[in-house]
Protein backbone atom coordinates (compact mmCIF):
# COMPACT_ATOMS: atom_id res chain seq x y z
CA UNK A 1 0.00 0.00 0.00
CA UNK A 2 1.09 3.72 -0.97
CA UNK A 3 1.15 6.46 1.50
CA UNK A 4 -1.19 9.73 0.39
CA UNK A 5 1.75 12.30 -0.32
CA UNK A 6 -0.40 15.55 -1.27
CA UNK A 7 -2.73 17.40 1.01
CA UNK A 8 -3.56 21.08 1.51
CA UNK A 9 -4.08 22.68 5.30
CA UNK A 10 -6.69 25.22 5.20
CA UNK A 11 -6.85 26.60 8.56
CA UNK A 12 -3.39 27.75 10.10
CA UNK A 13 -0.94 28.91 7.99
CA UNK A 14 -3.07 27.42 4.69
CA UNK A 15 -0.39 25.85 2.33
CA UNK A 16 -0.13 22.96 0.24
CA UNK A 17 2.30 20.33 1.54
CA UNK A 18 3.74 17.02 -0.16
CA UNK A 19 5.39 13.81 1.35
CA UNK A 20 8.61 13.24 -0.50
CA UNK A 21 11.22 10.50 -0.16
CA UNK A 22 14.86 10.94 0.03
CA UNK A 23 17.67 7.89 1.04
CA UNK A 24 16.92 8.20 4.84
CA UNK A 25 17.93 10.12 8.20
CA UNK A 26 21.16 10.53 8.12
CA UNK A 27 21.03 10.63 12.27
CA UNK A 28 18.33 7.98 12.72
CA UNK A 29 19.05 7.74 16.01
CA UNK A 30 16.31 9.19 17.71
CA UNK A 31 14.46 6.77 20.10
CA UNK A 32 10.57 7.87 19.49
CA UNK A 33 10.88 8.13 15.70
CA UNK A 34 10.51 5.21 12.83
CA UNK A 35 9.62 7.90 9.65
CA UNK A 36 13.33 7.26 8.17
CA UNK A 37 11.66 3.55 7.44
CA UNK A 38 10.00 5.77 4.37
CA UNK A 39 13.60 5.86 2.20
CA UNK A 40 14.66 4.27 -0.43
CA UNK A 41 18.44 4.22 -1.51
CA UNK A 42 16.99 4.28 -5.09
CA UNK A 43 16.68 7.68 -6.25
CA UNK A 44 15.19 7.23 -9.75
CA UNK A 45 12.36 5.01 -7.93
CA UNK A 46 12.24 8.07 -5.87
CA UNK A 47 12.22 10.88 -8.37
CA UNK A 48 9.19 9.27 -9.92
CA UNK A 49 7.55 8.90 -6.39
CA UNK A 50 8.97 12.82 -5.48
CA UNK A 51 7.63 13.86 -9.23
CA UNK A 52 3.84 12.50 -8.53
CA UNK A 53 3.35 14.44 -5.26
CA UNK A 54 4.73 17.40 -7.04
CA UNK A 55 2.54 17.30 -10.15
CA UNK A 56 -0.45 17.74 -7.59
CA UNK A 57 0.68 21.49 -6.91
CA UNK A 58 -1.58 24.18 -7.78
CA UNK A 59 0.38 27.13 -6.22
CA UNK A 60 -3.49 28.35 -4.82
CA UNK A 61 -1.64 29.72 -1.79
CA UNK A 62 1.81 30.61 -2.88
CA UNK A 63 2.95 28.66 -0.10
CA UNK A 64 4.14 24.89 0.11
CA UNK A 65 5.58 22.30 2.93
CA UNK A 66 7.36 19.97 1.54
CA UNK A 67 8.86 17.09 4.09
CA UNK A 68 10.30 13.83 3.23
CA UNK A 69 10.15 11.75 6.91
CA UNK A 70 14.41 13.04 7.57
CA UNK A 71 15.69 16.43 5.92
CA UNK A 72 15.42 18.39 3.17
CA UNK A 73 19.28 17.81 2.84
CA UNK A 74 18.43 14.32 1.94
CA UNK A 75 16.39 14.91 -1.10
CA UNK A 76 18.49 13.74 -4.22
CA UNK A 77 19.37 17.49 -5.96
CA UNK A 78 17.02 15.79 -9.01
CA UNK A 79 14.07 16.36 -6.63
CA UNK A 80 15.13 19.40 -5.27
CA UNK A 81 15.71 20.88 -8.63
CA UNK A 82 11.80 19.30 -9.35
CA UNK A 83 10.91 21.34 -6.40
CA UNK A 84 12.82 24.66 -7.34
CA UNK A 85 10.14 23.88 -10.90
CA UNK A 86 7.25 23.78 -9.30
CA UNK A 87 8.17 26.80 -7.16
CA UNK A 88 8.70 29.16 -10.32
CA UNK A 89 6.16 27.51 -11.79
CA UNK A 90 3.09 27.78 -9.71
CA UNK A 91 4.39 30.87 -8.18
CA UNK A 92 5.58 29.75 -5.06
CA UNK A 93 6.62 32.34 -2.79
CA UNK A 94 7.02 30.62 0.48
CA UNK A 95 8.97 26.89 0.81
CA UNK A 96 8.36 25.20 4.20
CA UNK A 97 11.55 22.50 4.71
CA UNK A 98 12.70 20.28 7.77
CA UNK A 99 16.47 19.90 8.81
CA UNK A 100 17.84 18.02 11.33
CA UNK A 101 20.35 19.79 13.56
CA UNK A 102 23.61 18.45 11.63
CA UNK A 103 22.57 19.65 8.60
CA UNK A 104 22.07 23.43 9.74
CA UNK A 105 25.28 24.41 8.11
CA UNK A 106 23.82 23.53 4.64
CA UNK A 107 20.97 25.96 5.73
CA UNK A 108 22.05 29.21 3.98
CA UNK A 109 23.23 28.20 0.76
CA UNK A 110 20.29 26.60 0.41
CA UNK A 111 18.14 29.96 1.30
CA UNK A 112 20.05 31.85 -1.01
CA UNK A 113 19.67 29.28 -3.91
CA UNK A 114 15.58 29.57 -3.16
CA UNK A 115 15.91 33.35 -2.82
CA UNK A 116 17.47 33.40 -6.45
CA UNK A 117 14.31 32.26 -7.83
CA UNK A 118 11.82 34.59 -5.18
CA UNK A 119 11.24 31.78 -2.55
CA UNK A 120 11.40 31.98 0.87
CA UNK A 121 12.61 28.93 2.73
CA UNK A 122 11.26 28.29 6.50
CA UNK A 123 13.42 26.00 8.02
CA UNK A 124 11.52 23.87 10.59
CA UNK A 125 13.50 21.53 13.37
CA UNK A 126 12.45 18.68 15.65
CA UNK A 127 13.37 20.23 18.95
CA UNK A 128 11.06 17.93 20.50
CA UNK A 129 11.73 19.50 24.42
CA UNK A 130 14.23 22.34 25.18
CA UNK A 131 14.69 19.95 28.38
CA UNK A 132 17.69 19.46 27.09
CA UNK A 133 18.87 16.83 29.52
CA UNK A 134 15.40 14.66 28.41
CA UNK A 135 15.91 15.78 24.81
CA UNK A 136 19.30 14.01 24.52
CA UNK A 137 19.04 11.19 27.38
CA UNK A 138 15.78 9.74 26.94
CA UNK A 139 15.45 10.73 23.13
CA UNK A 140 18.72 10.66 21.91
CA UNK A 141 17.70 13.44 19.53
CA UNK A 142 21.18 15.11 18.57
CA UNK A 143 21.64 18.81 19.20
CA UNK A 144 24.17 19.13 21.24
CA UNK A 145 23.41 22.73 21.95
CA UNK A 146 21.16 23.70 24.67
CA UNK A 147 20.39 27.25 24.58
CA UNK A 148 17.23 27.71 23.08
CA UNK A 149 18.31 31.07 21.31
CA UNK A 150 21.24 29.33 19.75
CA UNK A 151 19.39 26.57 17.95
CA UNK A 152 16.85 28.94 16.77
CA UNK A 153 19.50 30.80 14.96
CA UNK A 154 19.54 28.83 12.16
CA UNK A 155 15.77 27.73 11.96
CA UNK A 156 12.83 29.25 11.38
CA UNK A 157 9.97 26.72 13.20
CA UNK A 158 10.30 24.30 15.61
CA UNK A 159 8.66 20.62 16.52
CA UNK A 160 7.48 20.05 19.85
CA UNK A 161 6.70 16.37 20.96
CA UNK A 162 4.37 15.88 23.87
CA UNK A 163 2.34 12.53 25.09
CA UNK A 164 5.47 10.99 26.56
CA UNK A 165 5.99 9.62 30.01
CA UNK A 166 7.12 12.46 32.93
CA UNK A 167 5.95 15.21 30.72
CA UNK A 168 3.61 17.42 32.51
CA UNK A 169 0.84 20.26 31.64
CA UNK A 170 3.64 22.90 33.14
CA UNK A 171 6.42 21.64 31.01
CA UNK A 172 4.42 21.35 28.17
CA UNK A 173 3.46 24.74 27.86
CA UNK A 174 6.82 25.94 29.09
CA UNK A 175 8.32 24.20 25.99
CA UNK A 176 5.45 26.40 23.93
CA UNK A 177 6.03 29.45 25.29
CA UNK A 178 9.92 29.27 24.31
CA UNK A 179 8.93 28.23 21.49
CA UNK A 180 7.11 31.25 20.43
CA UNK A 181 9.93 32.96 21.44
CA UNK A 182 12.86 31.87 19.91
CA UNK A 183 11.16 30.80 16.60
CA UNK A 184 8.37 32.03 13.94
CA UNK A 185 5.84 28.97 14.19
CA UNK A 186 5.92 25.89 16.95
CA UNK A 187 4.18 22.62 15.64
CA UNK A 188 3.32 20.46 18.01
CA UNK A 189 2.95 16.66 17.90
CA UNK A 190 1.36 14.50 20.44
CA UNK A 191 2.96 11.22 20.30
CA UNK A 192 1.21 8.01 18.63
CA UNK A 193 2.26 4.07 18.85
CA UNK A 194 4.58 2.85 16.52
CA UNK A 195 7.32 0.67 15.82
CA UNK A 196 9.56 2.06 18.36
CA UNK A 197 10.03 0.75 21.98
CA UNK A 198 8.71 4.33 23.17
CA UNK A 199 5.17 4.25 23.69
CA UNK A 200 2.51 6.79 24.55
CA UNK A 201 2.04 8.06 27.76
CA UNK A 202 -1.91 8.42 28.53
CA UNK A 203 -1.61 10.78 31.62
CA UNK A 204 0.73 13.10 29.60
CA UNK A 205 -1.36 13.34 26.55
CA UNK A 206 -4.63 13.59 28.82
CA UNK A 207 -3.13 16.28 30.64
CA UNK A 208 -2.20 18.06 27.02
CA UNK A 209 -5.83 17.81 25.98
CA UNK A 210 -6.98 19.04 29.31
CA UNK A 211 -4.67 21.28 29.96
CA UNK A 212 -2.38 22.96 27.37
CA UNK A 213 -4.49 22.12 24.44
CA UNK A 214 -7.50 24.90 24.64
CA UNK A 215 -4.90 27.75 25.54
CA UNK A 216 -2.89 27.22 21.86
CA UNK A 217 -5.55 25.71 19.80
CA UNK A 218 -6.47 29.19 18.13
CA UNK A 219 -3.10 30.64 18.70
CA UNK A 220 -2.01 31.00 14.56
CA UNK A 221 1.29 30.42 14.88
CA UNK A 222 0.74 27.07 16.70
CA UNK A 223 0.18 23.65 14.61
CA UNK A 224 -1.34 20.86 16.57
CA UNK A 225 -1.45 17.65 15.32
CA UNK A 226 -3.06 15.15 17.70
CA UNK A 227 -2.13 12.77 15.19
CA UNK A 228 0.58 12.86 13.27
CA UNK A 229 -1.49 12.33 9.93
CA UNK A 230 -4.15 15.05 10.96
CA UNK A 231 -1.96 17.56 8.13
CA UNK A 232 -3.51 14.88 5.69
CA UNK A 233 -0.01 13.11 4.62
CA UNK A 234 1.08 10.06 5.26
CA UNK A 235 -2.07 7.88 5.59
CA UNK A 236 -2.14 4.35 3.70
CA UNK A 237 -4.23 4.81 0.85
Amino acid sequence: MELTRYSVIEDKNPREIVLLRGRGCAWRRCRFCDYHLDASKDEQVNLALNCAALAQVTGQYARLEAINSGSFAELDETTVAEIERVCREKGIRDLHIESHWIFRKTLPALRARFAAVGVTLHVKIGVETFDADYRERVLDKGIDETDPAKIAAGFDDCCLLFGLAGQTADGMTRDIETGLRYFDRVCVNIMVPNTTPVRPDGAARAAFVRDVYPRYRDNPRVDILLENTDFGVGELK
